[in-house]
């Protein structure tokens, strides 16, 4: 049994439980709206199809998101800027990789 164990992690096609796969544009869309993310420190966000997400983290904040060339997108007001990430999955978690190479997880609400 060891040797069949040893065998599926060395195999190429055989992904790790916790490698990340990069999502494209459509894939992000799919993995995002009408779900609700939990973050590693207790906070929360939703992605609602209007493209209004909600975040919580001892007091509301509502923003607006975008996906555009295969990066999700974000913009809070009273800012006017759009921040971008980079999407990963793996599971039941999403990995927003900022341009400086900054991680956030987010898991989904079950």
């Amino acid at each position: 049994m060891r040797r069949f164990a040893l065998i599926l992690a060395i195999w190429p096609g055989v992904p790790a439980a916790d490698e990340f796969r990069q999502l494209t544009g459509d894939e992000i869309l799919t993995a995002l709206t009408g779900q609700k993310l939990v973050y590693t420190n207790g906070a929360w966000q939703t992605f609602d199809d209007t493209m209004l997400t909600q975040y919580f983290s001892g007091r509301p904040s509502a923003g607006h998101w975008a996906v555009r060339d295969d990066q999700y997108c974000s913009l809070w007001p009273p800012s006017d800027l759009w921040a971008c990430y980079t999407i990963q999955q793996s599971g039941d978690t999403i990995r927003f990789v900022g341009e400086s190479g900054d991680l956030t997880d987010g898991t989904y609400e079950n």
